[in-house]
């Protein structure tokens, strides 16, 4: 998938999950992630996020800490 849909894919979850109840948004943007994702999908989000991130929400960053 190319960097660009990815990191929009990304931001569109955590923008979804910004607008739910609760106070861990990172944790449930996580938990989709792991259930919606395929292995090299998240693979290449943590390699994103491992070369610095950019362009990615801050909750899509502290959810990629926790997959």
């Amino acid at each position: 998938m190319s960097p660009d849909k990815m990191i929009y894919m990304a931001n569109q979850i955590a923008t979804f999950f910004k607008t739910q109840p609760g106070i861990d948004q990172a944790e449930k943007v996580a938990n989709h992630l792991k259930d919606f994702w395929e292995p090299r999908m998240r693979d290449q989000l943590r390699a994103h996020v491992e070369a610095g991130g950019a362009g990615l929400d801050a909750v899509v960053l502290e959810s990629v800490r926790r997959l």
